[in-house]
């Protein structure tokens, strides 16, 4: 679900694609033929920038941001994918649990080889808000959440205490420190707000995913703190 939204916000700032002050509209949701891609508050959030883009979790940003369309260029699927790649998304993190499960990055190249079907920009947008076929635990997560905290570090978790090995982040700390603020400001005055009387000031990211293209949903939040 929508905890993808801080890594894409991140990649799309590494890219240039968007700026701190890049500003979109959401007007309810994008249509392409008869397809609609809608965001989740009817009539939309109207002027959007990626700051209130990820306190709001607004869809139609990230839809773009993903995707483009007629008069901008997104990250497309392959870009977007190698970004999560870097945030440990679609493979290991090295816990040192058993049984340690991969999750799923979906590209076209993997729909093609395990549906033989192509990709469409539906794909791309529903990749852009963590739907379709996008898997994650919630370990991958807290790695990526803690990545964007500390400035880049991707922590390889573990358990019994020893020496913590990472890697960095190929992001500029200036659009962490963006994501950063965005995720604040979720918990201040967005999505997550009623997290905001807590005596730890948060940062975080609310999530809403579909379980098996049925109308159910997981509920996902990830945070930190103190900011």
């Amino acid at each position: 679900g929508s905890t993808i939204k801080p890594l894409l916000a991140a990649a799309g700032l590494e890219e240039g694609l968007i700026s701190p002050a890049t500003t979109w509209y959401s007007s309810g949701g994008i249509r392409v033929g008869k397809w609609f891609f809608p965001d989740w508050k009817a009539g939309g959030h109207g002027a959007t920038n990626v700051t209130k883009a990820l306190a709001e979790s607004v869809n139609t940003f990230f839809y773009l941001l993903a995707g483009g369309d007629e008069t901008r260029r997104g990250l497309g699927a392959d870009k977007a994918a190698e970004y999560l790649t870097y945030f440990s998304w679609g493979g290991l993190t090295g816990i040192d649990l058993p049984n340690e499960e991969v999750g799923l990055v979906p590209t076209p190249a993997w729909k093609e080889r395990t549906k033989q079907e192509r990709w469409y920009i539906g794909d791309t947008y529903h990749l852009g808000i963590g739907q379709g076929g996008m898997l994650v635990t919630p370990i991958q997560v807290a790695v990526a959440t803690a990545a964007i905290a500390n400035g880049g570090r991707v922590l390889e978790p573990y358990i019994v205490e020893r020496q913590p090995s990472s890697r960095q982040l190929p992001i500029n700390w200036r659009h962490l420190a963006t994501v950063r603020q965005g995720m604040r400001q979720a918990v201040t005055a967005g999505s997550a707000r009623r997290l905001n009387s807590l005596s730890i000031p948060l940062a975080g990211k609310t999530g809403t995913a579909q379980i098996g293209g049925t109308d159910d949903t997981h509920a996902w939040f990830t945070s930190f703190g103190p900011f």
